[in-house]
């Protein structure tokens, strides 16, 4: 048994809807599989939002999806006992392109392209995977990295989520050594999971991923594979802020830094901060959602 809540929400609510749901949900013990879709391209501001439950939500999860989308009150409806809703969530997720790469959930497998590097990432347990546009600019941006003639031997993915980012991090520097890390146990299994789909070997040596839970850059792992030469930060403005000493620290000179997960409006707080550690802009990014490209110097 299934139920779905469907509420309406505007264009901008909807981009925001992969951080800000994970963000209400991430101490839930069994939180939605959220998917926004645009009804009618005639009306590009005008989106809706879908939560499939595996149970009946109650009055505060409906309260926490009203934090989503102000448009109106939800609509709640069990789905049939045979319903695949988490299929049937993907199949709204089309594949992105970003870069040499292609992201696709496993029900676009047969669309893979023979020139791009692929990854399959089932959103089952997090929506949006490869969707976000922060997710697209941080593939795109580590792409141009790799064009531009940049080597990077030892990288860190704070706040990894499926683990996409470090997965093509190690596709594009393969002697590199990557740790992906995140706050949420259930996003860390989750990267274990799409590691063994799309071929990636976990381990400590070259071409290979450590996995572990953490909060921020405190863990024993991290401590002990800094300094980084590259650190990729997917996850929101407040919390780049927040560990731009920490980050600074861990990088070794010459260090790249990509983040994401802000808005436009919160880029110069976030920039500001990480002037104030030391590193300087390369790419200010542009658009709603911007990726930050640093370096320290």
């Amino acid at each position: 048994m299934s139920w779905r809540v469907t509420l309406d929400c505007t264009k901008a609510e909807a981009e925001k809807i992969s951080a800000e749901g994970d963000a209400l949900f991430n101490d839930h013990p069994s939180p939605p599989v959220l998917v926004a879709e645009e009804p009618d391209p005639a009306k590009p501001d005008e989106w809706r939002l879908h939560a499939y439950f595996d149970h009946e939500p109650g009055w505060d999860e409906l309260k926490l999806l009203e934090q989503l989308a102000s448009e109106g009150d939800p609509h709640l409806e069990r789905m049939d006992d045979d319903t695949d809703w988490v299929t049937m969530s993907q199949s709204g997720l089309e594949p992105i392109r970003a870069g040499r790469f292609f992201v696709h959930t496993p029900m676009h497998h047969s669309q893979r392209p023979a020139d791009t590097v692929n990854f399959e990432i089932d959103a089952g347990l997090a929506f949006g995977t490869g969707q976000h546009a922060t997710t697209k600019g941080c593939l795109a941006a580590l792409d141009r990295l790799e064009k531009a003639g940049r080597r990077y031997t030892n990288v860190a993915d704070i706040g990894t989520g499926t683990g996409l980012l470090a997965f093509a991090a190690l596709k594009l520097w393969p002697d590199a050594k990557a740790i992906a890390t995140d706050i949420d146990p259930v996003a860390v299994a989750v990267s274990e999971e799409n590691a063994l789909i799309n071929q990636v070997p976990i381990g400590h040596g070259a071409g290979e991923l450590l996995l572990a839970t953490a909060d921020g850059m405190q863990h024993p792992m991290l401590e002990a594979r800094a300094p980084f030469d590259l650190l990729i930060a997917n996850i929101l403005a407040g919390p780049l802020k927040e560990l731009a000493p920490s980050f600074a620290a861990s990088l070794a000179d010459q260090a790249t830094v990509v983040l994401a997960g802000l808005l436009d409006t919160q880029a110069e707080d976030v920039i500001a901060a990480y002037e104030a550690e030391g590193l300087s802009v390369a790419e200010a990014g542009e658009g709603e959602w911007r990726v930050l490209v640093l370096e320290k110097k």
